[in-house]
């Protein structure tokens, strides 16, 4: 796992390509024009190399060698002292724990960031393949809260998982 160069624009193209039927059930950024255009990616992955220098969200790179197998975040999507993670996986890549590895180590890579005490991963219900993932890694279930449909598989209820760093 590491943070995307510009050489990783065509990776992450032909994996996003690769994975679209995959993704699109659950991943609402998830664009078939958009996939094969290398200046959008070259430029997305720009963004993120500053957004991870100024101290906001972190994207990296899921890699065996030199193949993307997966892509992870962390993401400061609620309160000032929690940290959000993401994940996806290669269509072809699936089920060979990378997700969960991704998972485990950003947790412990945002439990020793200074002043973060808690990690979250949220999914929709209806995404148990996501959803097989926190508990794996020591997360506790949080709950479920009613939420605005964003992709075509889900069903509209978030299972919020947490772990603080005492857990």
């Amino acid at each position: 796992m590491r943070n995307y160069r510009d050489d990783d624009a065509p990776a992450l193209s032909q994996a996003i390509i690769d994975s679209y039927e995959h993704l699109t059930p659950w991943m609402d950024w998830v664009d078939a024009d958009e996939a094969a255009d290398l200046n959008a990616h070259r430029e997305r992955i720009g963004r993120w190399s500053h957004e991870w220098k100024v101290g906001g969200d972190s994207y990296f790179g899921i890699f065996k060698g030199d193949i993307l197998v997966g892509a992870c975040g962390l993401h400061r999507r609620g309160a000032p002292d929690s940290l959000e993670i993401g994940y996806w996986i290669h269509a072809s890549h699936t089920g060979l724990g990378y997700a969960t590895e991704a998972a485990a180590a950003l947790t412990r890579a945002a439990l020793a960031i200074p002043g973060i005490k808690q990690v979250e991963i949220h999914h929709d219900k209806a995404n148990v393949v996501s959803g097989r993932i926190p508990p794996r890694i020591g997360y506790d279930f949080a709950g479920e809260w009613p939420r605005e449909k964003d992709a075509p598989a889900e069903i509209g209820i978030e299972w919020r998982w947490v772990m603080t760093r005492s857990d």
